[in-house]
């Protein structure tokens, strides 16, 4: 077994020191900022909103994600006192629910000059706030659980590699690693953690590493166990599952999966060069299977993603290629040829993922200088004013942003001026940021997200007395978000609204819908007024 230059436990320190910095500069300014996604964004707060009043996912409303994604900025809402830092700290924790599996894993497994480089360029995507593959002046949660998938899913695979130093209860540890990774993906997008289980049945074939993987396996089986007798949700959440995949889950065309591979044709080369290498040392049917695992899987999650670069597994297989050969040159025996082969691979890999660190790193700091100085437009909503949208050198997405804020603020004051008690709001649009920006109680039954095409369509949908069971206030945009969503879900639901509700006011940007009498309720869906039918029916298509 080779032995590595520096101790383990430096490495070790030097991994958790760079969570530490990542999750102060999320943290500390205890502001959100974003330029891009905004409505988005949008979805985890309402899923903060409702459950910091005790609403469950996937029981108390629908959602296709994982329980994670509400319950980590919650947390950091109920850590901070407010919803503007419920997202930055939440990411900031669960960038810290990583860090001891990463300085393990890493450390043990990795010699210094490919586990810090590594732990950096992990870190720093589980911590950055811009979808990977966007401009540095990106700057959303938007999508934060693919980078903690593909962080996770990063460090699990180094576990791939035998342990360069055996420490006191190693099995244990690994088996506790590996755990709380895969429990880490299951909960924040299950398809990460298929992906892991996966992974974690390739190591079955390795006779060295087989008790502590079936521990893991174990682990996560007993923690599903005792996690749905806490959620109760999982039936419910496959069930999402299921219907978000009835609209997009469709298989990719050859021109989508040809341009998934074109955008990330140069990590595939150099992911290729990586394993040609490892091979031509170790010849091993398992290592082959590795390698094919790392950049299979990978090319699968990001088919699936909105994303147009990412496939972490390639950087983080190139690692343990990397190692390997690294390994094979470092016995006093071996020729000065495969050290420097060894060495010039350490080289290749820090070329590969270097100028995404640093881009990384320049995004986050900036989020962080831009959030500690207050910079740009607050939500006009009581709830929402350290959420801020900023533009910054060129005007990109602002524009429409800033005229959705504007759209906001007439709905704020439309609400105020009704006559009856506001709660239990529902927007016929992307998101409804009203619940959670006004303090109003939400509805149970309905969902924090639609999407026309990916969560819903014309054919798959939740039906009308599921969704608007609870709804006292229905609320259609004439500037909606997501246009194509809002007529889409105007169309679904036009019958239901013109038996059930009455229009109560029409603002600029806004319609707002109440409940009918019951008696006025009875006489309509009889058809004894079919004159508020055909009104309803043609705003609903404008």
């Amino acid at each position: 077994m080779t032995v590595l230059t520096k101790r383990p436990a430096s490495v070790a320190m030097l991994v958790v020191a760079m969570a530490a910095i990542c999750a102060l500069l999320l943290a500390l300014p205890g502001q959100t900022v974003t330029t891009k996604y905004m409505n988005d964004l949008f979805i985890f707060i309402d899923g903060v909103h409702r459950v910091s009043l005790g609403q469950v996912p996937n029981v108390d409303f629908h959602t296709a994600l994982g329980p994670l994604v509400y319950y980590a900025p919650a947390l950091g809402y109920w850590m901070s006192g407010h919803l503007g830092a419920a997202m930055p700290v939440g990411m900031a924790l669960l960038v810290l629910a990583l860090a001891p599996a990463a300085a393990h894993i890493l450390s043990s497994r990795l010699r210094p000059a490919i586990a810090l480089p590594l732990a950096a360029f992990l870190i720093l995507i589980a911590a950055v706030p811009i979808n990977l593959g966007e401009g540095i002046g990106a700057l959303s949660f938007a999508m934060f659980y693919n980078r903690i998938g593909w962080s996770a899913l990063g460090i699990l695979v180094i576990l791939y590699l035998q342990p360069a130093h055996a420490r006191p209860y190693q099995r244990t540890l690994d088996a506790l690693c590996a755990a709380l990774l895969v429990l880490i993906m299951l909960y924040i997008k299950v398809s990460y953690g298929v992906v892991s289980l996966a992974f974690l049945g390739l190591l079955l074939l390795d006779s060295r590493q087989r008790v502590w993987a079936v521990a893991a396996i174990g682990l996560v089986v007993t923690a599903g166990l005792v996690v749905e007798a806490l959620w109760g949700g999982t039936a419910a959440h496959i069930a999402d599952l299921v219907l978000a995949s009835e609209v997009s889950g469709s298989l990719k065309t050859i021109d989508e999966l040809a341009s998934v591979v074109f955008r990330n044709l140069a990590d595939y080369t150099l992911f290729g060069l990586f394993t040609a290498f490892a091979l031509w040392r170790t010849r091993s049917i398992r290592d082959f299977l590795f390698f094919g695992f790392c950049a299979g899987s990978g090319f699968m999650l990001i088919t699936q993603n909105f994303q147009n670069w990412g496939i972490i597994t390639l950087p983080a297989g190139a690692a343990v290629a990397a190692e390997m050969l690294a390994r094979s040159g470092s016995f006093e025996a071996a020729d000065k040829r495969r050290r420097s082969w060894a060495a010039g691979t350490q080289l290749l890999l820090l070329a590969f993922i270097l100028p995404s660190s640093i881009h990384h790193a320049a995004a986050l700091g900036l989020h962080a200088g831009l959030a500690s100085t207050q910079q740009g437009q607050a939500v006009p909503l009581p709830k929402f004013e350290r959420i801020r949208l900023v533009q910054l050198w060129t005007e990109g997405d602002y524009p429409v942003f800033s005229r959705y804020l504007a759209s906001l603020d007439d709905g704020a004051r439309a609400l105020a001026g009704l006559e009856q008690n506001v709660d239990r709001v529902h927007v016929l649009d992307f998101v409804g940021p009203f619940s959670a920006g006004l303090g109003l109680a939400p509805p149970q039954g309905d969902s924090t997200w639609h999407h026309w095409g990916r969560t819903v369509n014309e054919y798959h949908y939740l039906p009308p007395e599921a969704l608007l069971r609870d709804v006292r206030i229905v609320m259609e945009p004439k500037w909606p978000i997501e246009a194509s969503t809002a007529e889409g879900l105007r169309r679904i639901y036009a019958d239901y609204l013109s038996e059930r509700y009455e229009l109560a006011q029409e603002t600029t940007d806004w319609k707002i819908y109440i409940p009918r009498e019951p008696s006025e309720t009875v006489s309509r869906s009889s058809g004894s007024d079919p004159e508020d039918n055909q009104d309803l029916t043609s705003s609903s298509g404008g």
